[in-house]
C-alpha cells in the first residue's frame, strides 16, 4: 500500500501531466462578427432584404433589433418553440455562432422611421401603449418596450417603427396561442380586443 505522501505526489504528477493538454484545448471566447453575419444572412435577404430594412409588411424589420433578441428567436424557431414553417427551415441548419453573427449584422444597422396611418385610432393606440388599460389590468407597452419603442437589450425587443401588419399579426397570434414562446405577451394579448390590437399596432408603427 502506498504511503499518503507518495499517493499525494502521484496524484499531483498526474494532474500536472494533464495540464498542458487542457490548456491546448482551451479556445478563446467566441466574438460575433457583423461581416460574417452579412455573408451568413444571404438566405434571409429574400424576405428581410439585404440589410433587414422595410420590406413586405408580413415580415419583421430587423434593422437595429437587439442581437440577443434575434438569437433567441432563431434558437426558438430551430427548437420548435416558436412555430413558422419558413423560419424553422431557415434556422434548422444554423449553428449558435452563425446565429450570433447574423444577429450582430442586423443589430449593427440603424432602424428607419415609420409612421402611423390611422388618425382615427392613434389616440387609443397611444393611450394603451403609454398607460395600458387599468380596468382590465393591461400594462403599458412602454413599461417594457420603452417610451419610444427602443426596447431593452436582452429582455425586450425593439418595436418602434415596426410594420403595423406584423405587430398586429403577432399580437393576434399571442392571443390565440398560435405563438407560445412568451407567456407574458400571451397573457396581455388575451385581454385585448381586435380594435385595441389594431390601434396599438398602428401607433407602434409611428414610434421613433
Amino acid at each position: 500500500m502506498k504511503s499518503p505522501v507518495l499517493l499525494l505526489l502521484t496524484t499531483l504528477a498526474a494532474a500536472l501531466a494533464c495540464a498542458p493538454a487542457l490548456a491546448a484545448d482551451a479556445r478563446p471566447a467566441f466574438k460575433p462578427d457583423a461581416a460574417r453575419g452579412q455573408t451568413a444572412s444571404a438566405a434571409c435577404q429574400a424576405c428581410h432584404l439585404a440589410d433587414g430594412t422595410r420590406g413586405l409588411p408580413a415580415n419583421p424589420i430587423l434593422q437595429g433589433q437587439h442581437a440577443e433578441y434575434i438569437v433567441k428567436q432563431l434558437g426558438e424557431f430551430k427548437a420548435g418553440k416558436r412555430q413558422n414553417a419558413i423560419m424553422s427551415a431557415m434556422a434548422a441548419p444554423l449553428t449558435e455562432e452563425q446565429m450570433r453573427d447574423i444577429a450582430a449584422f442586423y443589430a449593427s444597422k440603424s432602424a428607419q422611421s415609420g409612421a402611423a396611418r390611422n388618425k382615427d385610432s392613434v389616440l387609443l393606440g397611444e393611450q394603451i401603449y403609454r398607460g395600458g388599460v387599468a380596468a382590465r389590468k393591461i400594462p403599458a407597452c412602454a413599461g417594457c418596450h420603452s417610451p419610444n419603442g427602443a426596447g431593452i437589450p436582452v429582455q425586450y425587443p425593439r418595436i418602434g417603427s415596426q410594420h403595423e401588419e406584423y405587430v398586429e399579426a403577432q399580437l393576434v397570434a399571442f392571443r390565440s396561442g398560435a405563438r407560445a414562446n412568451n407567456a407574458p405577451m400571451q397573457a396581455i394579448a388575451a385581454k385585448m380586443s381586435d380594435a385595441e390590437i389594431k390601434a396599438v399596432a398602428d401607433y407602434i408603427a409611428g414610434l421613433r
